[in-house]
């Protein structure tokens, strides 16, 4: 039984739409399976509004990598994941040979369930002052993409909203393309930390919990961008919705009974509660390392 609750994973939209929903015209999806390592790439790519309202997301390319038991993995399962990862993003950033290249980290360092973005800042092997320093004979050798990074930060922080920061550093140094990085909800308990979602959609930073921020995207900032981001809370309703169901669909009640019975006790005014893992630390640690090591693999391969 598929449960509600708030969720920025388009695989799990997927999944709670009606037996063949997905089939419909303006949206197309593909599995991958990495059976020797427990990895599954899952792709929904949506072109059409329609399609769009139904699922409740942007029109675009939305790729999610499920790797389960990432954290505490050793490092070559990690390293292979990141290799996943850097092959997914390239397949949404397209060439960038001569391109420049902006790295966002989204999300407060100070609260471990967001520093997602920050943490990944941390272990990038930025290129943009090399290149300018040693020249295009330096980018050559190496085969460099010229990038640069920011940890953004959050509003009570710095008192800017980071759409208004990155807005202004995008005007001053004309970067071709951004990608965004931030912490996600999701409505599993199982993809929490071990699940990556890319998309050429951009992002709307806190979304999944309901605090809307300025949105990071084309239309926004005037260049393409590219949201990277992994999953690290889950609304505490979705767990016991979750649980609920396991235990009523062996007593026969059905999916339409089921989904009126969340429909109803959804409507309520409770306040919102969202749930992190104790290991939340090393989790979102790991996934960090993970992303900058595919970002590194992209851009600067033979510096790392």
């Amino acid at each position: 039984m598929q449960t509600g609750g708030r969720t920025d994973l388009a695989v799990e939209l997927k999944e709670g739409l009606q037996a063949g929903a997905e089939c419909q015209n303006g949206m197309s999806c593909r599995e991958e399976f990495h059976k020797h390592k427990n990895v599954h790439v899952s792709t929904v790519v949506i072109s059409d509004e329609e399609a769009a309202k139904v699922m409740g997301k942007q029109i675009g390319t939305y790729i999610t990598v499920e790797a389960p038991g990432l954290s505490g993995a050793d490092e070559k399962r990690r390293r292979y994941v990141a290799e996943i990862l850097a092959e997914k993003l390239l397949l949404l950033t397209g060439k960038t040979e001569g391109k420049s290249i902006l790295v966002v980290g989204l999300g407060n360092r100070e609260a471990t369930p967001d520093a997602l973005g920050p943490l990944t800042i941390d272990g990038l092997v930025v290129t943009r002052h090399l290149i300018l320093e040693l020249g295009a004979s330096f980018r050559e050798k190496y085969h460099l993409t010229s990038f640069f990074a920011v940890a953004a930060g959050v509003l009570a922080q710095t008192g800017m909203e980071s759409g208004e920061m990155v807005k202004g550093i995008v005007n001053e140094l004309k970067p071709d393309l951004v990608i965004a990085i931030d912490a996600l909800a999701a409505r599993s308990t199982g993809r929490l930390g071990t699940t990556v979602q890319l998309t050429d959609t951009g992002i709307y930073p806190g979304a999944g919990i309901g605090n809307n921020r300025q949105a990071l995207n084309r239309a926004t900032l005037g260049v393409p961008v590219i949201a990277v981001g992994v999953p690290t809370v889950v609304d505490a309703a979705t767990i016991v919705q979750e649980r609920i169901g396991q235990f009523l669909k062996k007593t026969g009640v059905s999916e339409e009974e089921w989904n009126r019975f969340c429909d109803e006790t959804g409507n309520g005014e409770q306040k919102a509660l969202f749930v992190t893992p104790k290991g939340i630390d090393e989790l979102v640690h790991q996934a960090g390392d993970t992303i900058a090591d595919a970002i590194n693999m992209c851009f600067c391969k033979e510096l790392v």
